[in-house]
């Protein structure tokens, strides 16, 4: 490799900082294309751009036939936050989820295609942080990538091999009650305190820890009831997500501990997922979720990878940033895992 570190560097953030300057909020992912197929071209990449919805585009990008896919997502949460660097430090919304892990990628990349290295494949899609519509749709470029060994999935993993990631569900518990004017509450049911007690009974179990993928946690995201303080709640209802566990049983607890009037709807479901060991390389438990689920199956026995640098500490954050240090690191992990699925 040519390349000094000091050359590698500058190419990060003069990367970096054109690609955390569009906003890319999910749903407006396309206003990113233009410093993105500027990036890929100057790499000599061969690009094939998948459309998924009205101003939302998966983008592939292939040198020779490939058998190592990098990947990661194109879409960031809101608020945008645009990007300054300070002190090798670049601040700004993507910053390390996921912008970060494009040019971690794409540096790996650079420097193996400098190093006479082919068989390479970058895919980016859209939606990661919402409906997944990205990942779901680049299961339809499987004919393109029918040679892959591994797919390695770009997120703030702090440069540790992710050894899974925990399933999700999304629950709504609900009650039942009968409205009534607040000045008679014997005249009615208020639907919130069954939901209440039924909450706290829920919080006093204890949930379990799987030795791979860390413990088992749930949180109330939304608690909702009633109309106005001066009427009986005749309805009421918790929006809870789960991080589960392979043999989680929160849901048949929830519906066991429930109220008379209470009910439970499952809304969504999604298995947790173990990933395989990568030997030399550090492994651990990751508390968020990815589409490396999905986009695992392009690959004909699903060998997958998370990792990447920053952290999931700052992303999603008004502070969200990752260091040039962080991403030189990246640049190296990249490369050595994609030299040990091409078997050199």
């Amino acid at each position: 490799m040519n390349a000094t570190p000091a050359d590698l560097r500058s190419w990060l953030a003069n990367s970096l900082q054109p690609l955390c300057a569009s906003d890319t909020t999910s749903g407006r992912e396309d206003a990113g294309l233009p410093a993105l197929r500027t990036l890929l071209q100057g790499l000599g990449a061969t690009l094939y751009e998948q459309p998924v919805a009205e101003g939302r585009t998966n983008v592939l990008a292939t040198w020779g036939r490939p058998r190592v896919l990098f990947s990661t997502h194109l879409d960031t949460v809101p608020p945008h936050l645009p990007p300054r660097l300070e002190g090798g430090i670049l601040h700004g919304r993507g910053a390390c989820d996921a912008k970060g892990q494009i040019v971690a990628q794409l540096g790996a990349m650079k420097a193996l295609l400098a190093e006479g290295r082919e068989g390479l494949a970058w895919l980016g899609v859209v939606g990661e942080e919402t409906d997944s519509a990205g990942a779901r749709a680049a299961l339809g470029l499987a004919d393109r990538l029918q040679e892959l060994r591994v797919l390695i999935n770009g997120e703030p993993t702090e440069l540790k091999l992710a050894t899974g990631q925990r399933g999700a569900q999304h629950l709504c518990l609900h009650c039942a009650g009968k409205a009534a004017h607040s000045g008679s509450p014997e005249l009615g049911h208020n639907a919130t305190w069954p939901l209440l007690d039924w909450l706290q009974r829920l919080r006093e179990q204890p949930r379990p820890r799987d030795p791979r993928l860390g413990p088992e946690v749930w949180n109330l995201g939304l608690l909702r009831a009633g109309e106005s303080p001066n009427t009986v709640p005749a309805a009421a209802e918790a929006l809870l997500m789960v991080r589960t566990v392979p043999g989680s049983t929160f849901a048949e607890e929830a519906r066991r501990l429930a109220p008379p009037e209470g009910t439970v709807d499952l809304r969504l479901d999604e298995p947790p997922d173990c990933y395989p060991e990568v030997p030399g390389f550090e492994h651990a438990a990751m508390p968020f979720g990815s589409d490396a689920p999905t986009l695992r199956a392009l690959v004909p026995d699903g060998t997958v990878v998370l990792a990447g640098p920053g952290s999931i500490r700052v992303a999603h954050t008004l502070e969200e940033h990752i260091t040039l240090t962080e991403l030189e690191a990246g640049v190296d992990l990249n490369r050595r895992l994609a030299l040990h699925f091409l078997g050199d």
